[in-house]
């Protein structure tokens, strides 16, 4: 078997993981069909990964642009991001 983790694939990821479209509506305290409908308008802009229908991410920056767009101050969300 081999193991597809390298010390130089280690240091390419992200120490800041993207969100999950859940996690934005925790931190939102929205439903999480508020989100999906965000991301359907382009309001908030997410990636797919994965085969098939794959799963939502959102990168951190389009989070914090999207709240900054709709000015939510960062002490309203219920996880600091």
């Amino acid at each position: 078997m081999q193991e597809n983790s390298t010390p130089e694939t280690a240091k390419s990821v992200p120490a800041i993981a993207p969100l999950r479209a859940k996690e934005v509506a925790v931190a939102l305290r929205v439903d999480v069909s508020t989100v999906y409908l965000a991301i359907r308008q382009g309001d908030l802009v997410a990636y797919r990964v994965g085969a098939g229908r794959g799963t939502i991410r959102i990168s951190r920056a389009a989070f914090d642009r999207y709240v900054a767009d709709r000015g939510i101050p960062a002490g309203d969300l219920a996880v600091a991001s």
